[in-house]
């Protein structure tokens, strides 16, 4: 399959995957959001094979994960090395990591997190929650920024791309963590589940509803803190990633904001924002980028591993 057909695929699977994704990358210029789509396409797929999905939607077990993990991997692997694999995911993965130069440790980092996941990991603290985060969504950030231009040597920069995808990821495990325990799946660290009298096997437990809220309210702060810093990146971006990137921020911060204020609704239902909401934040993204005075230092945040 040629790059412009890779393309429409992978402009579907946004479409159907992530609205507020793909509304934000409307915000790139033409090559920048090409590229975006064709990692997210790939990332998409990764997340659907290990967790049984379609589009992020209908969690079903998977026969073999460990089978899937190698065998992503190893079509990951191939893509990257600019071989054709017949697969258009993995195959718009290979374009892309070669037009920018992707490091393909990033790739293998995020890959990482699908193993853990296919193993039953649960977080013991907050650094392992973190550590998860940075492998199934601040790497993503990571790639993201060298499809905009970043280089993969300007860790500084790359670091508050990981952030952003600290704080998309906190938010998702904010949302789902009923839909996660009726999986069979805890993201929510040992520590605080010990902290907050939550037996972990248990975390729907009627009894400590008032407790599970008060953790799923301090995903929510969290995710804010590390949305903070993303935004310091994203002055230092040209100005229509600048934009993309703030309008993004802004549309699944609110997310975390809406859990927070839903005193605990989202356990009952997922939590949405309004197309009202998305359209504003690009309007208000415009005017932050425009501006362009985020400032904010990383002491106390969690920091990947950076590669030598």
């Amino acid at each position: 399959m040629n790059r412009a057909n890779l393309i429409l695929h992978a402009k579907k699977s946004i479409e159907r995957g992530s609205k507020s994704f793909a509304r934000a990358s409307k915000l790139f210029g033409r090559q920048t959001r090409e590229r975006a789509w064709l990692l997210y396409f790939w990332c998409r797929a990764c997340d659907d094979l290990a967790d049984g999905q379609d589009h992020g939607h209908g969690m079903s077990a998977v026969a073999n994960p460990e089978k899937t993990i190698a065998a992503m991997r190893m079509m990951t692997a191939r893509a990257h090395g600019g071989e054709q694999t017949g697969n258009p995911p993995f195959d718009a993965f290979g374009v892309v990591a070669q037009e920018c130069g992707i490091p393909k440790k990033l790739a293998d980092d995020m890959i990482d997190g699908f193993a853990l996941d296919a193993r039953g990991w649960r977080p013991e603290n907050q650094d392992d929650l973190l550590q998860y985060c940075y492998h199934v969504a601040g790497a993503v950030g990571c790639m993201m920024a060298i499809v905009m231009g970043v280089s993969a040597r300007d860790h500084e920069l790359l670091d508050r791309a990981c952030d952003l995808g600290l704080a998309f990821q906190l938010a998702n495990i904010a949302r789902d963590v009923a839909e996660d325990a009726q999986a069979g799946r805890c993201y929510l660290p040992q520590s605080w589940l010990a902290e907050a009298g939550i037996d972990p096997q248990h975390i729907l437990d009627p009894d400590r509803r008032e407790a599970l809220v008060m953790l799923v309210n301090r995903l929510c702060d969290l995710a804010g803190e590390y949305e903070a810093s993303a935004r310091v990146g994203a002055a230092k971006l040209p100005f229509r990633s600048r934009w993309a990137v703030l309008a993004a921020a802004g549309i699944y911060g609110d997310i975390a904001r809406e859990i927070r204020k839903s005193d605990g609704a989202s356990l009952d239902h997922r939590i949405y924002t309004s197309k009202g909401k998305k359209l504003s934040w690009i309007v208000k993204a415009l005017g932050q980028a425009v501006m362009n005075s985020a400032r904010r230092d990383r002491h106390g945040l969690w920091t990947r591993a950076r590669a030598v």
